[in-house]
């Protein structure tokens, strides 16, 4: 066997593992975010429509909703990654560098947000602890 053909099979071998992590990536994405909105609309039904706790209900299923798309949009940054590997060519790489600002903004805007919603330590416990 030839160096040149080992080099063929490799580099065969590297385009092919790299379209099933990429595609892999995609999937996971796409069940965390699938996951997440059915988990929301769940709590939602749970806590606002039957408990009748609309506004706490609602601020609930956004914070897990929100969760589900930042580790979604995670995986899709990692895909994004994966297939601009293999192109070396400066418009796949400008493309990938375009994708990734924009879905580093949207992840650090709903990691804002969940920031925002979620109650921080010191006030949960201190509202857990009885008054005297």
């Amino acid at each position: 066997m030839s160096i040149e053909t080992l080099s063929q099979n490799m580099a065969l071998a590297v385009v092919v593992l790299n379209g099933f992590l990429t595609s892999t990536c995609q999937l996971l994405a796409l069940v965390v975010i699938l996951i997440g909105v059915v988990r929301a609309m769940v709590i939602y039904l749970k806590e606002g429509v039957i408990q009748g706790k609309t506004s706490e209900a609602f601020q609930h299923s956004r914070l897990t909703m929100g969760y589900a798309f930042s580790l979604g949009l995670s995986f899709l940054v990692g895909a994004t990654i994966l297939k601009t590997m293999i192109s070396s060519q400066w418009d796949d790489i400008a493309r990938l560098s375009v994708i990734i600002a924009v879905r580093t903004v949207l992840n650090l805007l709903l990691e804002r947000a969940i920031r925002r919603g979620s109650p921080t330590p010191e006030l949960s416990s201190a509202a857990e602890q009885p008054s005297t």
